[in-house]
């Protein structure tokens, strides 16, 4: 089973949970046991799994990105100058594989999954699950 989902992005980095999406979906397809793959279809946006309790982590998280990988580098050759964009979803990753127990993600307290957009704003981001019982 697979579904494709699209979402806007509305600032040049931003963190955007898709996690209660995804537990929407494995209801509807009455999955109960399995694995999921959250995979992003760009390669300046990635997948991710962190802290959804206190949202100064999603901050801390840009801001420190940013720190590693400024934009506009003086030393950057790719021509459309969103470099940064592409180290920041090579660093995150572009997908998460997951467990589903219980007929939803199997994830910790805290932990929520996201859809990290690196070189935004932007209209109709894809990300793909696909689910495996």
């Amino acid at each position: 089973m697979e579904k494709r989902f699209k979402l806007n992005t509305k600032m040049r980095d931003q963190m955007i949970e898709i996690t209660s999406t995804i537990n929407e979906w494995i209801r509807e397809q009455g999955l109960k046991e399995g694995i999921l793959v959250v995979t992003s279809l760009h390669t300046t946006a990635g997948i991710t799994v962190n802290e959804n309790a206190d949202p100064d982590v999603k901050t801390d998280m840009l801001m420190r990105l940013d720190e590693v990988y400024p934009w506009n580098h003086p030393k950057d050759l790719h021509m459309e100058g969103n470099t940064a964009s592409h180290l920041k979803t090579s660093t995150v990753g572009h997908s998460q594989t997951l467990i589903i127990s219980g007929g939803r993600l199997l994830l910790g307290t805290w932990q929520g999954v996201y859809f990290c957009e690196f070189d935004g704003p932007r209209r109709d981001r894809t990300f793909v699950v696909k689910a495996l019982s």
